[in-house]
């Protein structure tokens, strides 16, 4: 029974995804590690929105003292 054929994240090349592909879901050791040293690298990056000031939590009131 063959594998779904599915496209190397990297380069795009068609490659079927099963377990015996030890580089899944790259094709090959090279665009694993070619998308390892993006990571490391910091060229992927995840967004994070910019927080406004008026946004902060509030802070402790120093006069508060629980019952």
């Amino acid at each position: 029974m063959a594998g779904r054929i599915v496209a190397c994240p990297q380069c795009g090349a068609s490659i079927e995804w099963n377990p015996e592909n030890r580089f899944r879901p790259f094709c090959s050791e090279r665009c694993k590690m070619i998308d390892l040293g993006a990571w490391a690298t910091e060229r992927y990056r995840v967004p994070v929105a910019e927080s406004d000031e008026s946004e902060e939590l509030p802070t402790a009131d120093p006069d508060y003292r629980p019952n």
